[in-house]
C-alpha cells in the first residue's frame, strides 16, 4: 500500500520540449568557440562574453532505463538497459551554446552510444535555479557547494505526480497515465577557479506512469523511468601553435563524475542500481617535451538517488573517497589534444579500500587558453568483473600557477 504522499507541483518548471535560459545573475554565464577550436576574437572572453559562442564538450555520458512497480513482492528493478560512453576531444557529442545577448543556453548532446538524445534550450528567466527555497534543482542533482555552480532546469509534468513522505523518496509515485520529463544543466561559473574552461553536468529524469491490469482484474501501478548523466568539459581551446613545446606543467582544479556501482547482481538479478556523483579535485602533470601526461583526480561520493519500490541496497556510502589516476601522451596532430587510460581507481569508507577491477578506461582532454594556461577534459573507468554494473564517467579542469 501505498504510504502518506505529499503533492509536489512541477508547473514552474517550463513546457519540456527543451530547457529554458539562465538568468546572468550579476555575472556572464560561460560560453566559446565554434566546435571546440580556439574560435576566440578580440571582442569576446570565457568570464564576460559578448557575442554568441558553440563549445565542443570533453566528457562522458550515460542512461539508464529499468521498470518497477507497487507490488509488495516484487520489489526490484526490472526491464534494465544501461548504457555508457567517454567523447574524445576531436569526436564529442555534447555540445554548449550561450548567446549573451538573450541569456539563452543551447545544450545538445545526441550520443547513440549512451543511449541518450536531447536538444535543450534554456531561455526563460525562470529556469535558473539553486538549493534552498520552495523550487530547488531536481531529484539526482548534485548539491555542490563553495564551487559557484550555476544551475538551469527546464520540464514539466502530466497528471499527479507526488512524493512518498513517509519514505523520504526522491522519485515521484502517482496515479495511472502520471509523467515527468525534466532536464537540468548545471556548470561551475567561468572565472571562479579557470577562466578558460569549466566544467558542467546534466540530469535528465524521465517517468512515466501506468496502470496493469491482471486476468483476474487486480491492477497494479508501474513505472517506466529512463535516467540520463553527463558531465564534461567545455571552454576556449589553445590552437596547437601556442601549445608549448619545452617544459613541464601542472594543472590543478576541479573534478566531477557521475557513476553507476553495482556488484550485486551475482547474487541477485535484478537488484537496484542508482546514479552517485563524485565532487573533488584533479591535478595533471604535463611534460610538453616529451608529449606525456599523468592525472589524478580524488573525491567524495554523494548519497545515491532512490526511487520509491526498490529495496535501495547499495554498496558505496555516502562520503566514501573516490581516487584515481593515468597517464598517456600528449598528441595535438591526430587527438587534439592528450589521449590515455586510467590505471587505477579505488573508493575508501570505514577505513577500508576496494579497490576497482578495470575492464576499460580512458582520459581525453585539451588544452584552453591563448597560451595553454588551463586543461580540461573527461575520463571513464569501466568495471570488468562478472556480473556487475560499474562504470565511473567524470570531467575535469586545471589551471597552471
Amino acid at each position: 500500500m501505498r504510504k502518506a504522499i505529499v503533492l509536489v507541483s512541477l508547473t514552474a518548471l517550463a513546457a519540456c520540449s527543451g530547457g529554458g535560459p539562465q538568468t546572468a545573475g550579476g555575472s556572464a554565464p560561460p560560453v566559446g568557440p565554434s566546435a571546440g577550436g580556439s574560435g576566440s576574437t578580440s571582442t569576446h572572453t570565457f568570464v564576460a562574453p559578448t557575442e554568441a559562442k558553440t563549445y565542443s564538450a570533453i566528457g562522458g555520458v550515460h542512461s539508464y532505463k529499468y521498470t518497477t512497480d507497487d507490488r509488495v513482492a516484487q520489489g526490484d528493478q526490472y526491464n534494465q538497459l544501461y548504457a555508457g560512453n567517454a567523447s574524445t576531444a576531436r569526436n564529442s557529442s555534447i555540445t554548449v551554446t550561450y548567446d549573451p545577448r538573450d541569456a539563452i543556453f543551447d545544450v545538445k548532446i545526441t550520443d547513440t552510444a549512451a543511449g541518450v538524445n536531447n536538444t535543450l534550450r534554456f531561455q526563460d528567466p525562470a529556469h535558473r535555479t539553486d538549493f534552498g527555497g520552495a523550487r530547488e534543482p531536481q531529484d539526482g542533482v548534485p548539491n555542490i557547494t563553495n564551487k559557484q555552480v550555476q544551475f538551469l532546469q527546464a520540464g514539466g509534468s502530466s497528471g499527479p505526480i507526488r512524493y512518498d513522505a513517509a519514505q523520504s523518496t526522491t522519485f515521484p509515485v502517482g496515479d495511472e497515465a502520471a509523467s515527468r520529463d525534466v532536464s537540468t544543466f548545471f556548470y561551475q561559473k567561468p572565472g571562479t577557479t579557470t577562466r578558460y574552461v569549466t566544467f558542467a553536468g546534466f540530469v535528465r529524469n524521465q517517468t512515466t506512469i501506468t496502470k496493469v491490469t491482471n486476468p483476474d482484474s487486480s491492477s497494479y501501478l508501474q513505472q517506466n523511468n529512463v535516467l540520463e548523466r553527463a558531465a564534461f568539459a567545455y571552454g576556449e581551446r589553445t590552437s596547437n601553435s601556442a601549445v608549448p613545446r619545452t617544459g613541464t606543467g601542472t594543472f590543478t582544479g576541479e573534478m566531477l563524475a557521475t557513476m553507476v556501482f553495482n556488484p550485486l547482481l551475482d547474487t541477485q538479478s535484478d537488484a537496484p542500481t542508482y546514479f552517485q556523483w563524485i565532487d573533488g579535485s584533479a591535478t595533471t602533470t604535463v611534460d610538453f617535451a616529451a608529449n606525456t601526461f599523468t592525472s589524478s583526480v580524488t573525491g567524495t561520493v554523494f548519497a545515491p538517488s532512490f526511487d520509491v519500490f526498490t529495496s535501495r541496497q547499495f554498496t558505496i556510502q555516502q562520503g566514501a573517497t573516490f581516487n584515481a589516476a593515468g597517464s598517456g601522451q600528449v598528441d595535438l596532430v591526430n587527438a587534439g589534444g592528450f589521449v590515455g587510460q586510467m590505471t587505477s581507481a579505488s573508493f575508501t569508507q570505514g577505513g577500508v579500500t576496494t579497490n576497482v577491477n578495470i575492464a576499460g578506461s580512458s582520459v581525453d582532454g585539451a588544452f584552453y587558453g591563448p597560451a595553454a594556461q588551463e586543461v580540461g577534459g573527461g575520463f571513464r573507468i569501466v568495471g570488468g568483473t562478472p556480473d556487475e554494473r560499474i562504470d565511473i564517467l567524470g570531467t575535469f579542469t586545471g589551471v597552471r600557477p
